[in-house]
């Protein structure tokens, strides 16, 4: 796989048993993502976006096809070793937050670099820079409840970039977001994008984000129906 390319998908497919009756969720799904891209993988409740995601993810495994994500094929990994290898490599957006309660946003951020091994002295280090650069300096000590929806969603993307990973993933990022604060917030991902090379992709009925990706790949009934790159 050339190394431009974070993520490739082949062949995807995913059945499931509805009481007995199979629903074909994603039919023959080809997708690849290279490094530096800001995409956004869009269409109608039922298009198969989610389960596109869980698969890219390693969450769920295909029906048939195959996964790659940074060279190694994933969709052959199971247990511990796709655990680790996600951990290390996907940085999670949910539309939920899912931040720990009670840790505070510094300890939030730092959780995955806690499991990744990385010394305490560049764990703060990242952590005093990635909130420099999502504009929550001096908040390092607050609890999630004391932040406001955007700040808590900021905090998020700061937990999932902290890391270095791979590949972001972001997941109706915007959906419990007002349309101000959902634009400060994409609009600081787009720079993180464009000044540091990383790689964003998202699932999303957002008009904001469609605007603002670069590359739009439609779903319709499990299968890619376009993929639009633009300037």
């Amino acid at each position: 796989m050339p190394k431009e390319e974070v993520i490739v998908a082949r062949g995807i497919r995913k059945t499931y048993s509805d009481n007995g009756v199979p629903v074909e969720a994603l039919r023959g799904v080809d997708l690849e993502v290279r490094k530096g891209e800001f995409t956004a993988v869009v269409g109608p409740s039922g298009s198969g976006k989610t389960t596109l995601f869980n698969v890219l993810s390693g969450l769920d495994t295909p029906t048939t096809g195959e996964v790659w994500l940074a060279g190694k094929r994933i969709s052959a990994m199971s247990g511990g070793e796709l655990s680790d290898f996600r951990r290390d490599h996907i940085g999670f957006v949910f539309q939920a937050y899912n931040l720990i309660p009670v840790l505070t946003v510094s300890e939030n951020i730092e959780y995955i670099m806690l499991l990744q091994g990385v010394p305490a002295r560049e764990r703060r280090r990242r952590i005093e820079k990635v909130l420099e650069e999502i504009g929550l300096g001096g908040m390092a000590d607050r609890l999630p409840t004391k932040l406001s929806g955007g700040q808590q969603q900021r905090v998020a993307v700061a937990r999932a970039i902290v890391a270095e990973p791979s590949l972001i993933l972001a997941d109706e990022p915007t959906a419990n977001l007002d349309s101000k604060t959902g634009t400060g917030l994409l609009d600081m991902m787009r720079e993180l994008n464009k000044t540091k090379g990383m790689t964003f992709l998202f699932s999303t009925h957002d008009e904001m984000i469609m605007e603002r990706a670069r590359r739009l790949v439609t779903l319709k009934d499990g299968r890619v129906e376009k993929d639009e790159t633009r300037d």
